[in-house]
């Protein structure tokens, strides 16, 4: 049926739902499980769930471990959620905002044998909705009934799990000129991606010649930074600094990258912030949510590039990790352009861990 929705266009879809609370149904090999987002859950559709079957709580490995739960399938834990158990126990168990001032949430039972691959699909698909990386599973006898009675979205796994792997294609949508402070020769191109995704940007100053390296930065929105002018990072001296910088050399791409918060979202961002005044650094934060130190997808840079007509680069960044993905994904780096501005006495512990737990240079 050409009118129906691909898969892309319902995991679009599924993540649509997650974000309002509604389940999802996945499936795989015969077996099949309904799957909320723990953040969006209310207690109205969590007594509807169970009444269908038995409950688990999907974590990821990182909070599993600040939770002291064992995490048998490697990436992530599933854990028993007791009968007793309401919506506040499991937002408590998924969001740390409240670990220090009541920190006995268990002891927490980690279920093992069986596979955790619907499990593991679902957590994927809530951090893809920038939500907490926790999810409530049902385990389901008719998961193709249930999906087609109650209008639910339906992703075989077969379908769902290449799809969540590959970096989704971007086409350009339009590009305009755009006078700017750093160059009067500026012009920003928006590229879309087919997923559904948040838009990316390339902002190019003057001609840059395609046959040889141009100074280019790959920059993840900031809104704390970048907009509000924040102490607490360096990003948005970065971004005025890099574009300084291509404006006096006459030409240049910086990459303007719609992954906030290192991949997880300004609500999470902002989280993590609240766990930073508590005490703990930004990659300690990041791990307490249960996400990894950085989420996000370097391809969609090096992408745009290739597409922009570019094969190599003078990278402006202190990241040895975008050298890295650059590389292996097909765009030489000719040169690393030191990037060090924005330091202040606010900000001196932020860029201390990024050196000794991201591996910044300095």
């Amino acid at each position: 049926m050409p009118l129906a929705p691909t898969i892309v266009e319902r995991l679009n879809r599924a993540r649509g739902d997650l974000r309002m609370g509604v389940p999802v149904v996945l499936t795989d090999a015969g077996r099949g499980v309904l799957a909320v987002a723990v953040e969006a859950l209310d207690p109205a559709r969590l007594a509807d769930l169970r009444g269908l079957g038995v409950a688990e709580l999907a974590i990821t490995a990182r909070r599993a471990e600040t939770l002291k739960a064992r995490a048998y399938d490697g990436d992530l834990a599933r854990i028993e959620v007791p009968e007793a158990a309401g919506v506040d126990w499991l937002k408590a168990v998924a969001d740390p905002a409240d670990d220090l001032r009541l920190p006995m949430k268990g002891p927490l039972r980690s279920l093992r044998g069986g596979g955790a691959a619907l499990h593991r699909a679902a957590l994927t698909l809530a951090k893809s909705a920038h939500l907490l990386p926790a999810a409530l599973v049902v385990p389901v006898a008719d998961p193709l009934r249930l999906a087609a009675e109650h209008a639910l979205t339906l992703l075989p796994l077969a379908e769902v799990a290449p799809e969540l792997l590959r970096g989704s294609p971007l086409h350009p949508v339009v590009s305009a000129r755009v006078p700017m402070v750093a160059s009067q020769a500026g012009r920003v191109h928006v590229f879309r991606p087919e997923d559904g995704g948040e838009e990316h940007y390339a902002i190019e100053i003057g001609r840059p010649d395609r046959a040889q390296p141009v100074l280019a930065r790959l920059h993840s929105a900031c809104f704390t930074g970048d907009v509000l002018g924040s102490l607490k990072c360096d990003c948005g001296p970065q971004l005025r600094a890099a574009l300084a910088r291509m404006g006096e050399e006459g030409a240049g791409v910086l990459l303007y990258l719609n992954q906030e918060g290192r991949g997880i979202g300004l609500a999470n961002k902002m989280r993590a912030y609240s766990l930073q005044d508590q005490g703990f650094d930004t990659v300690e934060a990041n791990h307490r949510l249960g996400f990894e130190d950085d989420e996000r997808d370097f391809r969609i840079g090096a992408g745009i590039l290739r597409q922009m007509g570019f094969s190599a680069v003078r990278l402006l960044t202190n990241n040895p990790a975008k050298i890295r993905m650059m590389e292996a994904n097909g765009i030489r780096v000719a040169e690393r352009v030191p990037l060090h501005v924005g330091r202040n006495a606010i900000n001196e512990g932020y860029l201390a861990t990024k050196a000794a737990k991201s591996g910044h240079l300095a």
